[in-house]
């Protein structure tokens, strides 16, 4: 079965970090593009970060330089770190495979003091 699952989403206070986990199961999210999206209440769902198959890395420049994306190939998870929070990263968090167009259910991400 092919599946994304998120986990990792919560409640942090301005400046504060989360690290989210994409798992994949059914596919091998080495061979294939990995990305993180999110979508803040009211807003389109917009691109975070990805890496191809030959873990070339891009970023929204909201985030460059404060979200890194990384990949584990032993455990096939997808791992999107975030530092120095703003209440404008507010949303939630998907994941997304190129294999089949897949998306993960999503986790919430909430900064707020």
């Amino acid at each position: 079965q092919v599946q994304l699952v998120e986990s990792g989403g919560g409640s942090v206070q301005p400046g504060g970090s989360l690290t989210l986990s994409c798992a994949a199961s059914g596919f091998s999210a080495t061979q294939f593009v990995m990305a993180w999206y999110r979508q803040a209440p009211g807003k389109q769902r917009d691109l975070v970060a990805l890496m191809n198959a030959d873990g070339i890395r891009d970023y929204a420049p909201s985030v460059k330089g404060r979200f890194t994306i990384s990949r584990d190939n032993a455990k096939n998870t997808v791992a999107l770190q975030m530092t120095d929070l703003k209440s404008e990263d507010t949303a939630v968090y998907y994941c997304y495979s190129g294999f089949r167009a897949t998306w993960g259910q999503g986790t919430q991400v909430t900064v707020s003091a």
